[in-house]
């Protein structure tokens, strides 16, 4: 999330170190080598590929690709040659590839780093009303002026998009109201890193219109409008879509493994 000033509790901290990471590890299934392994990419027919220079560069480009089958060729259809990431770059999250204990460093909350690995795309979101937005191929919510994004490691709704006025008992003390940060989540999209919710693992990671070129982020994935638009309206649930985000050197260790494009 853009210039989020997140407000860490003492608990978070501590689940952050060791602990936090070996609880990660058993909610997605990494094997105790910290070998990962992509079963989900076999199933997918629509990749957003980001990559970046090394951990460190908040310069990205995004592609995305389709194909007609799990054994059909991947085939561009979209790129976005100037996007940015986290101001402190990218760091290995919590996705469908699981945890890894490979080289680099693991994403916390707060740390300003974009997640790296393999994640679900939950939902589309914007300012607009469901008709304006013109989607039938992928979920869709209209931001209210009471939709929050939950970044308190301690509340039972971290890591989520909830409209406030829905909770009677509020258990968070920090969060970001969505509609009232500004025109960069005028259009946007729910990326499902940690998304079993470890506590301190990292929160309300999106792709979203950018600030401008070269403008950094607090860990999502930011574009000019346009091209968001463009992206939203080519998704399509029924095809499985992935975000694949890595350094290039990432990229090119894993490219075989992982059969990417």
């Amino acid at each position: 999330m853009l210039r989020r000033l997140r407000q860490l509790s003492a608990f978070a901290a501590i689940v952050v170190g060791n602990t936090g990471i070996e609880a990660v590890a058993q909610q997605t299934g990494v094997e105790a080598s910290g070998r990962m392994t992509a079963p989900e990419l076999a199933r997918s027919e629509q990749l957003l590929v980001v990559t970046a220079t090394d951990w460190s560069a908040v310069s990205a480009e995004l592609r995305c690709f389709e194909r007609r089958g799990p054994s059909a060729p991947w085939r561009e259809v979209l790129t976005v040659p100037a996007a940015v990431i986290g101001r402190n770059g990218l760091a290995w999250g919590v996705g469908v590839h699981g945890t890894s204990s490979a080289d680099g460093p693991r994403k916390q909350e707060g740390d300003g780093k974009a997640p790296a690995g393999i994640f679900r795309l939950v939902e589309a979101f914007g300012f607009a009303s469901a008709e304006e937005a013109r989607l039938t191929r992928f979920p869709y919510r209209t931001l209210a002026d009471d939709t929050e994004g939950i970044d308190d490691p301690a509340s039972r709704y971290y890591n989520r998009l909830i409209d406030a006025r829905s909770v009677a008992a509020k258990d968070w003390t920090s969060s970001e109201r969505m509609r009232l940060s500004g025109d960069v989540y005028r259009w946007g999209v729910v990326v499902a890193h940690n998304w079993n919710q470890v506590p301190g693992a990292g929160s309300c990671i999106f792709l979203h219109v950018w600030e401008g070129p070269g403008v950094a982020t607090s860990g999502c994935t930011a574009m000019p409008e346009e091209q968001m638009v463009n992206v939203i309206r080519w998704l399509d649930r029924r095809k499985n879509p992935l975000l694949v985000q890595l350094p290039e050197p990432e990229y090119r260790r894993l490219r075989s493994a992982w059969k990417l494009p």
